[in-house]
């Protein structure tokens, strides 16, 4: 397929790995990045070989790409998303797809007017582990997926919070663990069981006193299909235990991943350090083949670098989308979900009640 062009706006600390995707990937023709600091712009553009720009509109006029990948603070994503849709550039955005659902809808609608592709990150999707329990679900080897659970014990530090001005405030990050550390498995508990339909939840922060936001949060979800789910995500254990989801299917089967191992890695400061693995597998017959899943996970683990693989996955697949005119495997759709249900949480705790989905009118 002929290359993409394709551009970055953003150049802090997720920039880097999306800049390297794109070098991996002849899908891609990587030709400009954006940043509102003229110095920032100019060193990420010198490194990876690319026009710098600090104004937006003037990239997009002059470096002529046909998809830019976001990469700003969570609130900024949507006047970027829909400013480059209304001049027909297919956007990619990094997860979540916003921090509130007006701005998601005013994205999607921006994206059908003009008729381009709108993406979120969503690259754990891509995981090995990941993949096989879709493929065990779609085959039925479970049954009806019945509980999915997802269990984040995690860890961010004051320094952490200190290495960016918008990081732990409700204005500028929009929100805490649920909104930035959280929307991976949260696509991928809703990948797996299918849209929620109830949520009923609290968050807090349990030991964060020099930020605002959630560094814990607790939900119970009822999903359309009837089935139910559990949620505990925090960034509250030092040093960090693990981040799983599992799905437990109505025939007694149950498969399951492991996303991370500790504290769950921050871009642009730390890499992957530990494979995502297969930790739960009970399909009849099939009971024996967790030990060999996990050896496979490990070779594939060893075999790339896992912090820019994963992300080139993705991009591979919007890009290859955008070329042949069908849906990403991750679409704004699916973006949606998630910041509806991590928005469901927040309203759930404030209003001390159980919230239906869909939200109506997009209200958070």
């Amino acid at each position: 397929m002929k290359p993409v062009r394709v551009a970055l706006v953003g150049c802090g600390k997720v920039a880097g790995i999306h800049a390297d995707a794109l070098a991996s990937l002849p899908e891609a023709e990587f030709v400009a990045a954006c940043d509102v600091s003229a110095d920032r712009a100019e060193a990420f553009a010198t490194k990876h070989r690319v026009r710098p720009f600090t104004d937006l509109a003037a990239m997009l006029r002059e470096a002529a790409p046909e998809a830019i990948v976001i990469g700003t603070p969570h609130p900024l994503h949507a006047e970027a998303a829909i400013r480059a849709a209304e001049a027909g550039v297919h956007v990619l955005v990094e997860k979540p797809l916003a921090a509130n659902l007006a701005d998601c809808d005013a994205m999607l609608a921006a994206a059908r007017k003009s008729g381009v592709t709108l993406g979120a990150i969503s690259q754990r999707r891509f995981y090995e582990p990941v993949q096989r329990m879709k493929r065990a679900i779609d085959e039925g080897k479970i049954g009806s997926p019945a509980l999915g659970v997802f269990v984040q014990y995690s860890w961010r530090d004051a320094a952490y919070y200190r290495s960016d001005p918008w990081r732990g405030k409700w204005d500028t990050e929009g929100g805490g663990v649920l909104v930035n550390q959280s929307p991976h498995q949260l696509d991928i508990l809703l990948w797996l069981m299918g849209p929620a339909a109830e949520v009923s939840g609290y968050w807090a922060n349990l030991n964060h006193p020099t930020v605002e936001v959630d560094d814990t949060a607790v939900a119970s979800i009822r999903f359309k299909n009837g089935g139910l789910g559990s949620i505990i995500t925090s960034l509250s254990q030092k040093p960090g235990i693990y981040t799983k989801v599992h799905i437990h299917g109505a025939s007694g089967a149950s498969v399951g991943v492991e996303t991370d191992r500790g504290a769950t890695f921050i871009a642009g400061v730390s890499q992957i350090a530990e494979p995502p693995l297969t930790d739960l597998w009970t399909v009849p017959g099939e009971e024996g083949r967790l030990a060999a899943f996990q050896a496979e996970d490990r070779t594939a683990f060893g075999s790339v670098n896992a912090t820019v693989h994963y992300h080139a996955l993705q991009i591979r697949d919007f890009l290859q989308a955008i070329r042949a005119g069908r849906k990403p495997l991750v679409t704004c759709e699916d973006g949606r979900a998630v910041v509806e249900l991590f928005s469901a949480i927040y309203r759930s705790s404030r209003e001390k009640r159980a919230i239906a989905l869909p939200i109506a009118g997009g209200a958070a």
